[in-house]
């Protein structure tokens, strides 16, 4: 059996402290076992591994999110990406093509999808496993997996069984037939679904892999993974619900009735962690129900105030009733903005400043951390040249074709079109100050990533 876990989004359900590279999923606010925080993602990773599903697993997500899933999981992570946003059934039809055509996964493989950021307990993997048997047995074209639900959400998607789906016997064994499903009702219509014994769509599902294959196929699409990749901006935007699962003759489904929750919100993700506080700043006895989140450097002090959120963080600064939460994403929905910070594979970054000068000239201020034993990618930039004053730490630094040893207190001028990269021995922190006509993440032309492979090209230089 294959995972196929999504992480996709667009960062602002949970703004500020979410943005387009690191969403929700990615929020270290909840706590490990071990009583460390972690995210979303981490959590999930972390059960599949205890359930034995970990090195059966694949994390189909865009460009964007590739160094954050790999700072949080590491570079061991086998990751499918998407050469730009699609939606999910471009994104599933992506990664049915990689198994089928770059691993040796066979066509009567089960191939599993869910979100990457279920809160879940342990035992809701166990019941993904089992949809392997379920899809022997019943001889589905697809099978779901409904949660029981504890009242009568608007919020979710619901899928009606043909008679009743009983949870008390193993999932494997109480399988239904799927009549139909129901988007999201209105109040009423969830209480008359929930009397039909319907259960929440909580987007998990399965299917053997020539059943995804036929289906690229049908549409006249690429089954192997490089052309498919190739054509992948030239398919339609289109959810996998309606592509393929509302044209399937055959779905089964079976019923999970434990925790289950969408920490989409600050309302439901608060509900989940184990203190009211993070970050520096005072939140006051008085204020009941409350909670202050803060990633800057400066103190927030909250007074007086019951029932709502203060965020804070180099994107922004967000204060709401509870209640009033979810609506961030509508109120943001016409604002556009770069990224203040950033987690990746060899650390992080945060935007200190940005500003617009006369005559296309721009400025860009950051703090960069390095963790020790990680590298820069060897890589140059056409449109910005680069000053780094090392405020901690020691490495190398490799600056067109030469090697220099970095220690604190030292200032580097990186000169338009020059090569460079910068490898930390301990942890290592520096302020970059870039300035150009274009300042932008993508104005980099990487030449590699490991740091040997760059010892090697500028020894063949």
């Amino acid at each position: 059996m294959k995972l196929i876990l999504l992480s996709g989004g667009s960062g602002k359900r949970l703004w500020p402290l979410s943005n387009d590279s690191r969403s929700k999923q990615f929020l270290k606010v909840l706590r490990s076992p071990q009583g460390e925080l972690e995210s979303m993602v981490q959590r999930v990773w972390r059960q599949l591994d205890a359930v034995g599903l970990g090195p059966h697993s694949y994390i189909a997500t865009g460009r964007a999110q590739v160094e954050m899933i790999q700072s949080q999981l590491g570079a061991e992570a086998r990751l499918i990406t998407e050469p730009e946003r699609r939606d999910t059934f471009p994104a599933i039809a992506l990664a049915a093509s990689y198994l089928y055509s770059m691993t040796d996964t066979g066509l009567q493989e089960t191939v599993a999808v869910l979100p990457v950021d279920p809160y879940v307990e342990d035992r809701f993997f166990l019941q993904v496993a089992g949809l392997e048997k379920v899809l022997n047995d019943s001889g589905a074209d697809l099978a779901l997996i409904g949660v029981t639900p504890t009242y009568p959400s608007e919020k979710y998607g619901y899928l009606v069984p043909q008679g009743e789906v009983s949870a008390s016997a193993a999932p494997e064994e109480t399988y239904r037939k799927v009549a139909r499903f129901t988007e999201k009702p209105d109040e009423a219509g969830a209480r008359e679904l929930i009397r039909e014994r319907a259960l929440w769509n909580c987007g998990v599902f399965a299917f053997k892999l020539d059943y995804l294959i036929n289906e690229l196929i049908a549409r006249g699409l690429p089954i192997q993974y490089e052309e498919l990749l190739k054509q992948y901006g030239q398919l339609k935007k289109i959810s996998f619900d309606y592509e393929v699962v509302e044209q399937a003759k055959h779905i089964v489904c079976t019923a999970y009735d434990g925790d289950w929750k969408d920490l989409g919100t600050w309302n439901t993700l608060t509900e989940e962690m184990s203190t009211t506080q993070l970050g520096k700043g005072i939140l006051t006895e008085e204020c009941q129900g409350s909670y202050l989140l803060n990633e800057l450097d400066i103190p927030v002090t909250v007074m007086g105030l019951t029932n709502v959120i203060v965020a804070a963080s180099p994107d922004g600064i967000l204060v709401t009733e509870k209640e009033a939460s979810p609506r961030i994403k509508e109120v943001l929905k016409h604002t556009e903005a770069r990224p203040m910070y950033e987690e990746r594979r060899w650390g992080w970054y945060r935007v200190l400043d940005c500003k617009k000068y006369g005559e296309g000239q721009e400025m860009l201020t950051k703090r960069i951390g390095i963790r020790a034993g990680c590298n820069l990618s060897y890589q140059l930039h056409e449109k910005r040249r680069e000053v780094w004053t090392i405020l901690s730490g020691s490495g190398e630094l490799i600056l067109d074709g030469r090697l220099y040893p970095v220690d604190a207190g030292d200032v580097w001028q990186i000169p338009v079109g020059v090569k460079h990269s910068l490898r930390a021995f301990t942890e290592l922190e520096l302020i970059e100050v870039q300035t150009g006509s274009e300042l932008v993440e993508e104005d980099i032309v990487r030449l590699c990533f490991d740091w040997d492979e760059a010892l090697r090209l500028i020894q063949k230089a």
